[in-house]
């Protein structure tokens, strides 16, 4: 098969690697030129000693006319901007992006389906880092479909030996709960950079999947969803590795050091920034009671860590918790 991917960083390289891996051809997209003239060497821009066989990379957007199959591996708060440029109709389109734009609150479908109606919509998502895909450790993910049989497809082009593809038909659940754990992951990084412990970083990761549950509901995702890969295991890599640009982040807030500074020190795009602040507007637009994902922004915002970091374990009266008779 051939793919064009939109977005030459750490993921959408990762992906091009994996498949690569399977022996498909693939075309990369981005406007960095030097990652496109090492992709165009056949040696993988951010992992060394990572060979490509089949992998090329152009700046050319325009060159995505002559591909049936496309890969979304932008930042979420970019996809607009690239998508408005190019014709997506009849198309094949895995979104492997997680965030909510944060202009309109919408999902990367949602945006998608703005430009282009007719086309087949999958998302792409799981506890992924993309140096361990591009070392092909073994790493399992979900792919949310529209269309099953050009899921089964896809999964069939994806699966080898150490990357193992699974589906599941709710979109709506697999988009959000990529997006929303970055918010939660930011938190339990704060909760780490201050000193407190183990004990509160499992409580901040339960309570989060309950909240990101609660936030997709609102929006007709299946709560199950949120209990699989693309939630709770997505979570649990983000709020739990060093790896992780949005732990580090929180990590960094935590001990004190301002959101620029964090932002500068990491030096790489943080989603959970714009999401938090995304979600703080859902939230407060739907009235859903979500003390985590509401302090992480205020956090953001300035808001001092000592005074709003007792929140994330704020519960209404007579809450019970887990909730298990509302999975269903």
């Amino acid at each position: 098969m051939e793919f064009f991917i939109l977005g030459g960083g750490r993921w959408g390289t990762a992906l091009a690697t994996q498949l690569d891996r399977k022996g498909h051809s693939v075309l990369v997209y981005d406007i960095n030129e030097e990652v496109i003239r090492r992709i165009n060497e056949g040696i993988h821009p951010y992992v060394e000693g990572i060979k490509f066989k089949n992998v090329k990379g152009t700046t050319n957007l325009q060159e995505i006319n002559n591909f049936k199959n496309v890969i979304n591996a932008l930042p979420a708060q970019v996809v607009r901007k690239v998508i408005s440029k190019i014709s997506l109709k009849g198309k094949n389109f895995i979104s492997a992006s997680k965030g909510i734009d944060v202009e309109k609150l919408k999902r990367i479908s949602e945006i998608v389906k703005e430009f282009e109606k007719c086309l087949n919509y999958f998302v792409i998502s799981g506890p992924s880092f993309a140096e361990e895909v591009s070392k092909g450790l073994p790493t399992a993910v979900v792919l949310a479909y529209e269309n099953k049989e050009l899921a089964l497809e896809f999964q069939k082009a994806f699966n080898s030996k150490n990357f193992r593809v699974y589906l599941n038909e709710d979109i709506t659940g697999v988009e959000l709960g990529g997006a929303l754990k970055n918010v939660i992951a930011i938190a339990v990084g704060i909760s780490d950079g201050m000193g407190y412990g183990y004990n509160a970083r499992s409580a901040i990761i339960t309570r989060g999947i309950h909240e990101m549950a609660e936030i997709g509901a609102v929006f007709g995702a299946k709560r199950e969803t949120f209990f699989g890969l693309s939630g709770a295991g997505d979570l649990i890599l983000t709020a739990t590795s060093d790896l992780s640009r949005n732990r580090t982040l929180g990590k960094l807030l935590g001990q004190g050091y301002t959101l620029e500074e964090a932002l500068k020190k990491i030096n790489q795009t943080v989603e959970g920034v714009k999401t938090a602040e995304a979600v703080y507007k859902i939230i407060e637009r739907h009235k859903i009671h979500a003390p985590i994902c509401s302090g992480v922004y205020r956090i953001l915002q300035g808001e001092p860590i000592e005074r709003i970091y007792p929140l994330f374990f704020e519960s209404l009266p007579g809450e019970e918790f887990p909730n298990t008779s509302r999975l269903h």
